[in-house]
């Protein structure tokens, strides 16, 4: 599968201000149309459809990339909004590819969330994450074989292989994740917890400390979105679906609060990548994604999944300006972490931002023992 190139776009005869306005717009075509080769090359694109229990048919986008070593494991990666599977093109190559046979070697699939990117929107209403864990499933286990695999996921990305892990734990062995957003467990399940909490100006971290605050900028300043988006997604698509320079505003203010900003700027052809991965939708399968994860129902649904306890290992990564990694204890309540890494630099686009320690992190869990004793299971 490739992505299909833009119809190429000659000179046109104007004058003045309309002119000018016109060879921008040529100048980005022509930017994206190189983008588009260079896509179609360094991904393995594919499409199929699976059939998806309690739903029916879908057509899922994929990359899948393998390693020539025997030894080297499944790892199902999955990104978020306002991202796509254009999130671990820096890192495909050093995973399935490491620099010698003591470094741990993946085979990397990473699909697309319908709607997001070259992705078939969903086929009919009421496609969330617990409804995409399924479908993601289907692809690792039916479609390629993979029995037992292990998982990488940042926002939605999070939500949807922690729903995975919750309905698939014979096939999901070991999950990682660079955001997990979750609350304090209830007073009366964990009184130690919440006496911490009391007093965390004395008892918690710096870093501890500094994400709570991280964390509270996100729920005073940042969520807005999310209101919109999971109550009047389609009212908001029609504006921004409409205008590429205003879903480009929407998407580059999300990019500039959550990357590390004073760490990496991210250049031209990457930014106009991102937000045309979703332009080419129309914008609005993207924001609906919101509404339908709120509206799911059932044990492995968004509300409920929060609160839930999953025994399957899990490896954390903290980067400083990631919005929703909470202190160790709370995180206990709900997943059997074993392993946190905390880095001085790097947001909520770990794969973008800092690949290499993204990549360094996967490789050190992955290949623990841990994890190498749940693959045999």
């Amino acid at each position: 599968m490739r992505l299909k190139d833009s119809p190429s776009i000659g000179p046109i005869p104007m004058t003045g201000g309309l002119k000018k306005f016109i060879e921008i717009l040529i100048f980005v075509f022509r930017r994206l149309i190189r983008s588009k080769a260079r896509i179609n090359a360094e991904f393995n694109q594919f499409k199929v459809k699976v059939d998806i229990s309690g739903y029916g048919p879908q057509t899922l986008h994929y990359a899948h990339h393998t390693s020539s070593r025997p030894d080297a494991i499944p790892l199902l990666f999955v990104q978020g909004w306002p991202g796509s599977f254009l999130e671990a093109r820096k890192i495909i190559e050093p995973l399935t590819n490491p620099p010698d046979t003591s470094t741990q070697a993946f085979h990397v699939i990473v699909p697309s969330i319908p709607g997001f990117g070259p992705g078939d929107p969903p086929a009919k209403s009421g496609f969330g994450p617990m409804l995409t864990a399924r479908a993601f499933n289907i692809l690792m286990v039916d479609v390629l074989g993979y029995k037992q695999f292990v998982t990488q996921g940042g926002d939605w990305g999070t939500m949807i292989t922690r729903s995975m892990a919750l309905q698939f734990p014979k096939h999901v062995r070991a999950c990682h994740h660079n955001f997990f957003p979750c609350g304090p467990p209830p007073w009366y399940k964990a009184p130690l917890t919440m006496g911490r909490l009391i007093l965390s100006s004395y008892l918690y971290s710096k870093r501890e400390m500094d994400s709570i605050k991280q964390m509270q900028r996100y729920q005073n300043e940042q969520n807005g979105y999310l209101k919109v988006q999971s109550t009047r997604p389609q009212s908001l698509g029609f504006g921004l679906g409409d205008s590429p320079i205003g879903l480009l505003g929407w998407l580059v203010e999300k990019f500039h609060e959550w990357m590390d900003v004073a760490n990496y700027t991210m250049p031209d052809d990457e930014i106009i990548n991102f937000v045309m991965m979703h332009w080419m939708q129309g914008a609005t399968p993207g924001l609906r994604y919101y509404k339908m994860a709120f509206a799911e129902e059932g044990e492995f649904s968004i509300t409920h999944m929060m609160s839930r306890y999953s025994d399957v290992p899990v490896g954390l990564s903290h980067f400083p300006k990631e919005i929703a990694l909470p202190p160790y204890d709370w995180v206990a309540a709900v997943a059997n972490e074993q392993i946190r890494r905390e880095h001085d630099r790097g947001g909520h686009f770990a794969a973008v931002e800092c690949p290499e320690l993204l990549v360094q992190d996967l490789r050190e869990w992955f290949s623990s023992n841990v994890v190498r004793k749940a693959m045999q299971g």
